[in-house]
């Protein structure tokens, strides 16, 4: 019987992903080949470096693009089950947390310039808008980060009870609103600044400060506080 020639295991040793990188190192492997890795198995007739290829085209070779990408859309690939998914997902989701735990752990968010990046990394990923808050305790120090709704921006998608509520389990004195505009816009509409002012008032009554608010896009981001509208 003919063997398949796309079979990683027929090519020479410095051509095999893994062994490419333990005898060159990861940074020797290309992004198909760094995903062959994770998809670990191809189909009879497609590898598994054939199956990166795919989704990096997907992705049009742009790894921002690439974290944008459900489970789902990687599941269109023929050769990409649930579990192959769900393995690149969680890659993804790694990079992302050890990128802001590098700012957090080293006490990094001091300003507004930081806590932009911060967000940036948490948000980017979304193509839909969600509102988030980062609570905070009184040395600025981040407690906790929370998507809290998913949508546009109203009183009627954002509880402001679920926010002072989540303030006080995370015994948070400080809190920071947030929210992505996926379509590139940075400029606050009139029900981003009513929800605000009314979170704001809502956390004064229990002696929790608003420090600011966050509109994020690809195009940068957008400070309330620096603006002087909060």
């Amino acid at each position: 019987m003919e063997t398949y020639i796309s079979n990683i295991k027929n090519w020479a040793p410095d051509d095999r992903p893994r062994e490419k990188a333990l005898l060159h190192g990861f940074q020797a492997l290309s992004m198909s080949e760094l995903l062959a890795i994770l998809i670990h198995k191809g189909t009879y007739k497609r590898s598994a470096v054939d199956l990166g290829k795919e989704i990096i085209a997907l992705c049009n070779n742009n790894l921002n693009e690439l974290g944008k990408l459900t489970i789902e859309d990687f599941t269109r690939i023929k050769g990409i089950g649930p579990a192959k998914a769900v393995v690149i997902a969680t890659a993804i989701e790694l990079g992302k947390r050890r990128q802001t735990s590098e700012l957090v752990q080293y006490n990094r968010v001091k300003s507004p310039e930081d806590m932009a990046q911060y967000l940036q990394i948490q948000l980017k990923d979304y193509t839909r808008e969600v509102f988030a808050v980062v609570f905070l305790n009184q040395g600025n120090k981040i407690k906790k980060f929370e998507i809290i709704s998913h949508g546009g921006l109203t009183e009627t998608i954002v509880d402001i009870r679920i926010i002072i509520r989540k303030a006080l389990e995370y015994e948070a004195t400080q809190i920071i609103l947030c929210h992505n505009h996926p379509s590139g816009a940075l400029k606050p509409s009139q029900a981003d600044k009513n929800v605000t002012h009314r979170i704001k008032e809502s956390a004064g009554l229990m002696n929790i400060q608003l420090l600011d608010h966050f509109i994020i896009s690809d195009a940068g981001y957008f400070s309330f506080a620096n603006e002087g509208i909060l």
